[in-house]
């Protein structure tokens, strides 16, 4: 071999060094924050998510999903997102409703009482969801519901005046509002502190789905549940736009082919939870019963000063998704 032959394949050697050190650069490690415990089936959907991302981009995108709020609470999610903190989050999508009525939307009593309905009214609202975010540097990918909500109290619930100072967990801001129209007293406590808040005394009824319930074991520290259906939250799924902009054209394509088959499976994922989580809560002692005439009247009343609380908040384009679904359902 001649020393410019040696040369030469030192060269090459090089350059493919070179080419495979640029290839491994261009990996991307993503950590995702949800404040929802291993036991959620949000959860094994969003860890699904990542799992089909990594396949779908030979690793080129590898997403580790960290939860129940293990590596930033649920408050501090989505600033840390829209820093760059963590590439992405999950969060309960109406804990935003101070930044806009639009994410009140699915805590409206009486809105969408149905996975048909709640589906049509996500599809009204995501356009300006998706704008909302886009203002502030991120990317919703998702969103999946949760089961419709109820009440979990240690007693019979049958006469509207129980409501009265009673100690409810309240999520968000309308569970908050709902409860001071029964006139209860709400309390802010994040799921995963839901049994030592029931165990101390600082709750004593909370609003939320079978779901919960059944993740929680609810069966330790309450009695009934009732099936109020009173409407059908979401979580919401989102990325640092910066983020996904550093991404090559390809692994974008896979990301939201991902999230897009995550969705769909979220949607089935949560009816069958529903079905369920409600079979457990039986099968460990929790009486599940509608609301009789008299607290379901009191609900509907309370949901009815609630809506107009929000119509009175609501600017124009948040009053035109309501038309809009309204529209789609009648």
């Amino acid at each position: 071999m001649t020393r410019y032959s040696s040369l030469g394949l030192a060269v090459a050697v090089a350059t493919l060094s070179t080419a495979t050190a640029v290839s491994s650069a261009q990996a991307a490690e993503w950590n995702l924050a949800t404040p929802y415990g291993d036991a959620s089936f949000h959860t094994e959907n969003t860890k699904q998510f990542a799992e089909d991302v990594r396949e779908a981009t030979d690793g080129e995108l590898d997403i580790t999903v960290h939860s129940g709020g293990s590596l930033i609470s649920h408050g501090e999610i989505k600033p840390s997102v829209r820093r760059g903190t963590v590439q992405a989050g999950e969060i309960f999508m109406s804990i935003l409703s101070n930044e806009s009525p639009v994410f009140e939307l699915d805590t409206l009593p009486g809105l969408a009482g149905s996975y048909d309905e709640a589906w049509e009214l996500w599809q009204a609202s995501k356009p300006v969801i998706e704008e909302l975010f886009a203002e502030q540097g991120m990317k919703p990918l998702y969103a999946v519901p949760w089961p419709s909500q109820g009440i979990y109290t240690d007693f019979e619930l049958n006469d509207p005046a129980q409501f009265e100072g009673l100690r409810v967990r309240a999520p968000n801001i309308n569970t908050q509002r709902l409860t001071e129209n029964l006139g209860g007293l709400p309390t802010e406590t994040e799921e995963s502190d839901i049994p030592t808040a029931f165990s101390t005394g600082r709750v004593d009824a909370m609003i939320t789905s079978v779901s919960t319930g059944e993740s929680m074991a609810a069966w330790d520290y309450v009695s009934h549940f009732s099936d109020a259906n009173l409407w059908i939250p979401k979580n919401i799924i989102f990325v640092n736009q910066k983020a996904f902009d550093r991404l090559d054209e390809a692994t974008q394509q896979a990301l939201m082919e991902a999230a897009t088959e995550a969705e769909e499976r979220g949607w089935e994922a949560s009816k069958a939870d529903m079905e369920g989580s409600a079979q457990a809560l039986e099968e460990n002692g929790i009486t599940i019963g509608e609301p009789n005439e008299a607290v379901a009247g009191a609900l509907s009343e309370a949901g009815d000063k609630l809506f107009q609380d929000w119509e009175s908040r609501a600017d124009d384009r948040a009053k035109a998704l309501i038309e809009d679904y309204r529209a789609n359902t009648e």
